[in-house]
């Protein structure tokens, strides 16, 4: 009969077998192991040391690249937008370089920037009391014969393109002359937390719009609202003036993006996009698409893979006869016929 201390023996005997098997099999192993991990090691690393090289040579380029579009921006921005008035809408998050760069190739293509409107969180947030508040805003400054339509947002956008833009045609608001009811507008929605006034006086309607969309989407999926309202007030800006730019960073125009909606769900009608607005070249084609709309011509321009081109092609160039100017005299004519209140004030 076999007693317990045999049974013991066994026990041992297999485990210590088994340790000096790991043992001998991690020694035998060992230095195949290290010079694979160092093989591995030595690849990883040139290949850190040549992306490292590409990113600082792209760097150079892309700088390089902003030198000469500076130097021949007041080549091709002259007197692009003379007489035309331009209002900036800011969304939650737009980068401030692009807004201080696309503000100055603005003003260097003769425009005048009639002022500047923050967007705050409020704007986007979609709980019920919240969209309540917006639409009841929205009701309260709807304009003498102005139907309203569509969710709160859409309302919303609607009633504030009408008080910073106008066609400033025959019968339309005239552009730079300062509207009381548009300030009491812009006054309500700030105090209502949806905006604020950056600067300047948007309520001296401008002609055109640029939408500064944030530096980083909200999210990936081109179904979240708030890229679906940011849309929105782009497209209801459009049809209050005489055209709009939707303008973002490379890095804020991927998926999920105001810039990204309109382009992969063909919302983009008569609106421009231009996505790398954050590059000087970028901030010049923005003026360009703001001309190019002017004669009713729109386009998705920039660097991302969305954009059908870098920028209008042919460029556009300075009118014999600016279009402000035409507007003005079919105003001062239409005013001969048919006169209009006196306006609040000039800027």
């Amino acid at each position: 009969m076999i007693d317990f201390r045999y049974h013991l023996v066994s026990i041992v005997a297999v485990f210590l077998a088994l340790g000096l098997g790991i043992v001998l099999g991690a020694t035998a192993l060992q230095p195949s192991a290290l010079n694979g991990l160092d093989r591995i090691s030595r690849q990883e690393y040139q290949q850190i040391t040549g992306l490292r090289v590409t990113v600082s040579q792209l760097q150079k380029q892309a700088s390089s690249d902003d030198q000469f579009a500076q130097a021949a921006a007041p080549q091709l921005l002259h007197q692009l937008l003379a007489g035309e008035r331009v209002v900036l809408v800011d969304a939650p998050g737009a980068d401030g370089q692009a807004i201080t760069g696309i503000t100055q190739a603005l003003t260097e293509a003769g425009a005048t920037i009639s002022g500047q409107v923050q967007l705050q969180m409020k704007f986007f947030d979609f709980s019920p009391p919240t969209q309540e508040q917006l639409g009841q805003l929205a009701q309260q400054f709807t304009q003498p014969g102005q139907t309203l339509s569509g969710t709160e947002v859409a309302q919303a956008s609607q009633v504030l393109a009408g008080a910073i833009l106008t066609k400033d045609g025959p019968g339309q608001p005239v552009a730079g002359q300062r509207d009381s009811a548009s300030a009491a507008l812009l006054s309500g929605f700030a105090a209502g937390g949806f905006l604020s006034i950056s600067s300047g006086h948007p309520n001296a309607r401008a002609t055109l719009a640029v939408v500064v969309t944030p530096g980083s989407p909200p999210s990936t999926s081109d179904s979240n609202a708030a890229s679906q309202a940011l849309v929105t007030l782009a497209q209801q800006l459009n049809l209050a003036g005489q055209g709009t730019v939707v303008a973002g960073t490379v890095q804020g125009s991927g998926p999920g993006s105001a810039i990204d909606v309109m382009r992969a769900d063909n919302r983009a009608g008569r609106l421009s996009s231009v996505d790398d607005a954050d590059r000087v070249v970028g901030q010049i084609v923005v003026a360009q698409a703001l001309a190019g709309q002017l004669r009713g011509v729109s386009g998705s321009y920039g660097a991302t893979s969305s954009a059908g081109s870098a920028g209008p092609s042919p460029a556009p160039t300075p009118s014999a006869t600016p279009a402000a100017s035409l507007r003005a005299s079919a105003g001062s004519r239409s005013q001969r016929t048919s006169p209009r209140a006196s306006p609040a004030g000039t800027s």
